[in-house]
């Protein structure tokens, strides 16, 4: 069967993009061709920095031949009817219809509608124009003299040429020349830049990729990550180092160049009194380059490893040399903002006012940035004020979770008057990804405790569902108290997420504080810290995703989460009890039983019936039921004591002790029973068995 072959070349595809709209090129080609009738075998694609292209193969030559038998109206109904059934049909008149007779409904219309089938050629010219045309860049732009009119091609960057070609594997193939604003699809394109920029003459995929590599172009992304990776490996294991490796960069690295050749540069040691993390952001922000370390340690070496797109003829030194000296301006500046940071701010006196409201130390350099911070009036939201008047919320708050935490209060208060202190640091304003990690190592300069310290980077974590959660009982509670201060305050304002947007992280806010309860095994009342039920609400939605996460099932947490419940570590605890239970074999056979029983009365209760409250015991005729009212009397007892003392699975294990009665009770006994007042002791019977149940969760609510 033939093959497609597609390649969109342009000037050169931001990083970012390009792997997603190599995926949405797919996307959109095979998704157009299946919807055209065509099938295909399978589809790749591949992108650079300058193409994105697409391997169809096993592709059908031609769409098949469509007939279709559209039943019409009887050939007695009214006029609009049949002219409305004609004009659907794309018939002229009732000649062109055929008559089908049936017994029951009499003679109707049908109009056979033939599609024939159309080439593949024809297909791919139809389609691709308008693919091209309303492709889903993020950003995109016009270029040259068409650009002004109307309708002008967009695309992200200067659409230069385009190939496709179509054809069996091992015979000549054709080019399917459609043409979209002065671009004619054609067999021809071009290799590198720079290394081989002569044009070059394409069939099919695999004498495309073999050409393009000839002509220094590795087509296929992920092959160029590899080389990288493992070049980068390889030059620093020969410098006695190893490197330090970043598949976010990785990722952006390849999609820069299309022939990669990895080298290495250096610079004085004089900055690795930088932080390395500061060092790694300076030469991977500015430099797109690698940071190295000695083998088997933490702290980095002076040398980095960048990646080229050139095959220099000097071994790449003036392109080293090149890449060095703007790395040491950058680490210049680095190492100007980490001192700068540790040294007095000019206007001291200004900032008495704020010292005193926190009870800062001017003396210390932190200190001092959070005394600016609060003088500065500095806005966290236009409606809930600035990061002063947040700071001193969320000291107010952490005082209260540390009496449930178990902090220590003063090491609290200290850690939440400089949580946000370093977002006034020169190395925080150069690199916002740092903040809290330059809080934390500035407040060890200055002889913080180690706990406020650590209090002051981790309050931001966990940032995501594989970030890790915070130890120490101060970080606890000011992770806690920051989390919780955003979610109570854009709740305030109605500022709440809706359908995918969440400009404010609060999913992942509230997410956060379910892992540190659960987590860290705390026990916070949050519809008392929150006194807000919708927010509660939310809290319950990010609960079920996080116990889904650890594999959860959806119908046992529904079972357990009732509407008011605000302890969300009981509930995690109650699901996991009611897990291993409702897996057992008692747990099986107990479920069926309840379920039986809530069903009959739910039917009663649909009915009007009212089920008495309780159950006399001399109305209680038959052993089976006797000994059912006993069991439920003491598993009851049990259960509830057990769930007082918040031991769920010794309530799990009271309740399977009414396993045998509740199958006894249904073998034996008849519950409609002709006395009318037999008939509503066992209906209160019953009623037992879900008050018993319902104690540990809603059974009616568990699948099965």
């Amino acid at each position: 069967m033939p093959n497609l072959l597609l390649e969109l070349r342009s000037e050169e595809i931001p990083a970012r993009m390009q792997r997603k709209a190599a995926g949405d090129l797919k996307k959109l080609v095979t998704d157009a061709l299946v919807e055209a009738g065509l099938s295909y075998e399978g589809a790749r694609e591949y992108w650079t920095p300058r193409r994105l292209a697409l391997d169809i193969h096993g592709l059908t030559a031609r769409s098949a031949d469509v007939r279709e038998e559209r039943k019409g109206p009887r050939t007695d109904a009214n006029e609009k009817a049949i002219e409305g059934f004609l004009r659907g049909a794309g018939l002229s008149s009732v000649s062109e219809a055929q008559v089908v007779s049936d017994p029951k409904k009499g003679d109707f219309y049908v109009a056979v509608i033939s599609k024939p089938g159309r080439a593949t050629e024809e297909i791919v010219t139809d389609v691709m124009p308008g693919i091209i045309r309303d492709f889903p860049w993020p950003k995109s732009m016009r270029w040259g003299k068409a650009s002004s009119k109307p309708g002008a091609l967009r695309w992200v960057r200067p659409l230069q040429s385009i190939v496709c070609t179509f054809g069996p594997e091992h015979e000549e193939t054709t080019v399917i020349p459609f043409e979209i604003d002065g671009i004619t699809a054609s067999n021809i394109t071009y290799g590198h830049r720079f290394h081989a920029p002569e044009a070059i003459t394409v069939r099919r995929f695999d004498d495309y990729a073999a050409n393009l590599e000839k002509a220094k172009v590795i087509l296929d992304a992920e092959r160029r990550k590899d080389i990288i990776l493992h070049d980068a490996r390889d030059i620093a294991f020969a410098n006695g180092l190893e490197l330090v490796e970043d598949e976010g960069l990785l990722e952006e690295v390849s999609g820069l160049v299309e022939w990669p050749q990895v080298l290495m540069g250096s610079f004085e040691e004089d900055y690795l009194s930088i932080p390395s993390e500061i060092i790694r952001l300076t030469i991977k922000t500015n430099q797109k380059c690698f940071v190295t370390r000695k083998q088997g340690e933490e702290t980095l070496s002076n040398k980095f490893i960048l990646v080229s797109n050139i095959q220099a003829s000097d071994g790449g030194k003036e392109i080293v040399h090149g890449n060095g000296k703007v790395v040491r301006a950058r680490l210049s500046d680095a190492l100007h903002f980490w001192k700068r940071d540790q040294g007095n701010l000019p206007d001291l006196e200004t900032l008495t006012a704020s010292a005193a409201k926190f009870g800062l130390d001017i003396k210390k350099p932190l200190d001092q940035r959070m005394a600016k911070l609060d003088a500065l009036d500095v806005t966290f939201h236009a409606k809930l004020g600035t990061q002063g008047a947040r700071v001193a919320r969320i000291q107010a708050l952490a005082k209260e979770l540390a009496k449930i935490t178990g902090a220590d209060t003063a090491l609290v208060d200290r850690a939440a008057v400089l949580a946000k202190a370093d977002l006034r640091t020169e190395a925080v304003g150069e690199f916002p990804e740092l903040q809290g990690l330059m809080g934390r190592k500035y407040a060890a300069l200055q002889g913080e405790d180690a706990s406020v310290a650590a209090a002051i980077e981790d309050h931001y974590k966990p940032q995501g569902p594989s970030d890790r959660v915070p130890e120490d009982r101060v970080a606890i509670t000011i992770a806690l108290a920051d989390k919780l201060d955003t979610l109570i305050g854009f709740w305030a304002i109605d500022e709440k997420p809706t359908g995918s947007k969440d400009p404010f992280a609060l999913r992942r806010a509230a997410l956060g504080v379910v892992r540190i309860l659960l987590e860290r095994k705390i026990r916070l009342p949050l519809l008392a810290t929150t006194r807000d039920g919708d927010l509660l609400s939310f809290f319950h939605d990010r609960l079920k995703v996080y116990l889904r996460d650890q594999g959860a099932r959806h119908d046992l947490i529904d079972a357990v989460l009732t509407s008011d419940a605000d302890d969300l570590l009981m509930v995690a605890r109650r699901v996991e009890a009611l897990t291993a239970f409702i897996t057992s074999e008692d747990g099986k056979n107990l479920l069926a039983g309840t379920k039986r029983a809530t069903q009959l009365l739910a039917a009663e209760e649909k009915k009007g019936t009212v089920i008495a409250d309780g159950v006399s015991e001399a109305l209680l005729k038959l052993d089976a039921e006797k000994e059912l009212f006993a069991a439920i009397s003491s598993a009851s007892k049990d259960a509830s004591d057990a769930v007082a003392g918040e031991d769920f699975r010794s309530a799990m294990e009271a309740l399977s002790k009414l396993r045998g009665p509740v199958d006894r009770f249904f073998e034996d006994v008849l519950v409609n029973d002709e006395d009318a007042a037999i008939r509503a002791n066992r209906l209160a019977l019953l009623r037992l068995i879900r008050e018993a149940t319902g104690t540990v969760a809603d059974f009616s609510k568990i699948s099965g």
